[in-house]
């Protein structure tokens, strides 16, 4: 930016306020000035918490604003969590708190000292009020008057969340950022406590609706919530008064914006997204927002270049920072769910839940914490499975052998079953078949898929997709079966199925979901409809199809038998036959299966029954659902997908397979690391039943942290084992775990593989600790000065 500019900033908030300051001390040519419609020592709230990362990003920005309020910040590594009468601590979090008026003020001094005009007491409602600028900068906050006039602009969107929170603050002074989870006769109540200043902490208690409801509390004024929250939390509170400033009861809004900017007008902070206290601050957002505005008027020549530049490069850390702060405070939404779990697997899920933090990650801030979930984990494991697992040198949870039904499979690893398109003439499972899932064996997963297997020849996807419907098909899965038993300790299932609308389509590689371009086969569906509009037009399945098709599920059972396979799944899930009546995007039929829920899986528990008294008994069952259809307010959700597996347990499921989506065209999925795990989780935990994770999820830390908070009880993966068919066996050297299983022919390699895997172990950790050394710096040197 080579001209000075006219700026104006519509709230004196810290974000506005540090983007003040940061541009008048790029170019103190900048006439700049500061709206607030408060007075300048108003603040609501009381204490913001910044975490190292964040304090990098300040210092780095304006170190003069930095060492004027790290004088005042309160450090802490620690986490106290507070659960049925044990106090669990976690260290090595790295957090410091702040009197929010006391950053205020600081900011106001720096603001001031450097030439920015601050007028207070002064509403900008409508813009046409300030004077001509260059730029205007909306920091207004939530309520946004800004983004409220340009609405139709900017296209912002509110999701009002469900739990009733409130602020207060404390002359308690808590050692550890603490969380208090409690019941009492209205409820689960979950505290929220840290230190921000000498004598002084912050207080944020959250229930759910029906909870504050029983309380009274939507009746409730300032004094009457704080005598209710000092008689609940006397014990922790250790006589402290509970303090209010405003403290009234909210639902917080996650708040989004399609656009960021207008003409010379931009969004930063609050006005342009929420994320949830229980990630972080907004006043962290909002003055990372500050920086990088900032930074994009010292790369681009122009304001437009500049606005332009800060929403494509600031947007990626913000939906990452909203889509971790969604996940965060989906799990205090649901507290039945988690408050069945053991104090220690509480605080690992509670740890865990955004999926910033992960085993890994927590062995190395605080490893004491790390072995202690371990030698739980192994005790659990131990007492409830009833498995000699060692407690004095535990495995990593990956590596603890778990009970599907009667069968045991050695470690949490699944080869997820892939789609591979490559079966020979005939349907038939070849050669590639054997390479493929015989290295998978090989690689030390626990339990290993085939693809999905087509039980008729109309019932396949693609004519490159394996049958088992043919004594062909069932001789050569055989050879595979006996491979893969004899040469490796994994369990083998086979997933079966029938395409439906979704069949007669090209292989993967030569478009998905396409019809062929020639000798296409009928398909069927529970209801006439496409998959997508240039897909095939099936036809409505009749009552007389529908029970050929079951009896073709019953037969290709039978096979799978006689082949020797371990398991079975029934494919339920991707918009498949069994998955169009469940769905009611794709079931729109008037007869005795559409209609509500309990129709719409009458074919499917029809065809579930059948298979499973014809699959014997001591071998297990599993289900793939689809937890969700990604179309809100018209397709499945995950309270669909309970009742679902519900109904699947009551008929004798042994385990559920959790994945989404790949129901309708119209789905908006929402993709991340680990994105279906919270439909593993809350299955799990609602319906009690064993479940398997599976979605974007990559490594083995991901897997030890799915199965230690217990989201899942075995862990599901593709593509890493495309890329690695011994991932299992590599993790076992990664962790030290002698106890897996290695083919005997492999053994040559597996000592090489742990000495290497400790030599990087010990390079990471070294790289690791030089990256941490500015923090360790900046932290003593701060500390001896105090």
């Amino acid at each position: 930016m080579t001209k000075p500019l006219k700026i104006s900033v519509v709230g004196g908030g810290p974000g506005g306020l540090y983007f003040a300051i940061l541009m008048k001390k790029a170019d103190p040519g900048h006439a700049i000035t500061v709206y607030e419609r408060n007075r300048p020592d108003d603040t609501f709230g009381f204490g913001v918490v910044f975490s190292d990362e964040t304090l990098d990003n300040i210092q780095n920005a304006d170190p003069e604003t930095f060492e004027a309020i790290a004088r005042h910040f309160v450090y802490w590594g620690e986490i106290d969590i507070h659960v049925r009468g044990r106090i669990i601590r976690s260290d090595g979090h790295g957090f410091c708190g702040l009197e929010r008026k006391t950053l205020l003020m600081l900011l106001q001094e720096r603001a001031r000292a450097l030439g920015v005009e601050l007028k207070f007491q002064t509403d900008v409602a409508d813009l046409d009020a300030l004077p001509p600028s260059d730029l205007i900068v909306a920091a207004d906050g939530i309520n946004s008057a800004i983004r409220a006039r340009y609405a139709d602009h900017f296209k912002p969107s509110f999701d009002w969340r469900q739990n009733k929170f409130v602020w207060c603050g404390t002359t308690k002074s808590f050692p550890a950022f603490t969380f208090d989870f409690r019941e009492n006769e209205h409820g689960i109540w979950i505290l929220g406590a840290y230190q921000y200043k000498p004598g002084m902490s912050t207080l944020v208690p959250e229930c759910d609706e029906k909870t504050w409801l029983r309380a009274g509390l939507d009746k409730a004024d300032e004094a009457q919530t704080v005598a209710y929250l000092q008689k609940t939390f006397a014990d922790l509170l250790d006589g402290h008064p509970v303090l209010s400033n405003r403290s009234i009861w909210r639902n917080f809004p996650m708040i989004k914006n399609e656009r960021w900017y207008r003409d010379n007008v931009v969004l930063i902070g609050d006005a342009l997204h929420t994320a949830h206290y229980s990630i972080g601050s907004g006043t962290k957002l909002a003055m990372e927002d500050s920086i990088a505005l900032a930074s994009s008027f010292a790369v681009k020549a122009n304001v437009p270049d500049a606005l332009n530049h800060y929403e494509k490069t600031r947007r990626e850390d913000v939906e990452k920072t909203q889509h971790a702060a969604d996940v965060s405070l989906v799990w205090f939404e649901k507290p039945r769910r988690f408050w069945k779990l053991e104090p220690m697997q509480l605080a690992f899920s509670l740890l865990s839940r955004s999926k910033q933090i992960t085993y890994e990650n927590l062995k190395r801030r605080d490893p004491a914490f790390g072995a202690e979930v371990d030698r739980w984990w192994a005790g659990k494991v131990r007492s409830e499975l009833n498995f000699d697992v060692p407690t004095n040198n535990p495995p990593p949870p990956m590596f603890t052998p778990f009970r599907i039904g009667a069968m045991t499979v050695q470690n949490r690893v699944v080869v997820s079953p892939m789609n591979m398109y490559s079966a020979e003439p005939g349907n038939i499972p070849g050669d590639f078949h054997l390479v493929h899932l015989g290295k998978m064996a090989q690689g030390g997963a626990g339990l290993v898929f085939a693809e999905m297997t087509s039980v008729s020849e109309d019932a396949r996807i693609t004519p490159g997709c394996p049958g088992i419907y043919s004594q062909e098909q069932v001789k050569a899965w055989t050879r595979i079966c006996d491979f893969v038993h004899a040469n490796s300790a994994a369990k083998f299932c086979l997933q079966i199925g029938h395409a439906g609308r979704k069949g007669s389509t090209r292989r993967g590689w030569e478009g998905m979901d396409l019809p062929l371009s020639e000798g296409n086969w009928p398909v069927v569906s529970a209801s006439a409809l496409k998959y997508r509009p240039d897909g095939h037009l099936p036809t409505e399945i009749t009552r007389a199809e529908m029970t050929e098709v079951r009896q073709s599920f019953v037969d290709a059972t039978k096979n799978a038998h006689i082949a020797g396979f371990d398991m079975i799944e029934l494919h339920m899930a991707h918009g498949y036959l069994l998955s169009s009546f469940i769905s009611p995007l794709t079931n729109q039929r008037h007869d005795d299966y559409g209609g509500g829920l309990a129709n719409r899986m009458r074919y499917p528990l029809e065809v579930f029954d059948a298979v499973r008294e014809a699959w014997p008994a001591d071998k297990p069952m599993s289900v793939r659902i689809s937890a969700t259809d990604w179309v809100p307010g018209r397709g499945l959700d995950i309270d669909d997908a309970i009742e679902i597996a519900k109904m699947l347990k009551a008929c004798g499921l042994d385990i559920i397979d959790v994945s989404a989506g790949q129901t309708s065209s119209e789905a908006k999925p929402v993709y991340g690391r680990m994105f279906q795990t919270p439909f593993s989780d809350a299955i799990r935990s609602e319906a009690e039943l064993p479940t398997i994770a599976v979605g974007n999820i990559t490594t083995a830390d991901q897997i030890n942290t799915i199965v230690a908070a217990g989201r899942a009880d075995l862990v599901a993966l593709a593509r890493p084992h495309l890329i690695n068919p011994n991932f299992t066996l590599a993790a076992s050297a990664h962790y030290g775990w002698e106890m897996q299983t290695w083919p005997n022919p492999y053994l040559a390699g597996k000592d090489q593989a742990f000495r290497l895997a400790e030599r990087d172990k010990a390079e990471l950790a070294q790289l690791r600790e030089q990256a941490r050394a500015s923090i360790t710096q900046r932290r003593t040197a701060f500390l001896a000065s105090k």
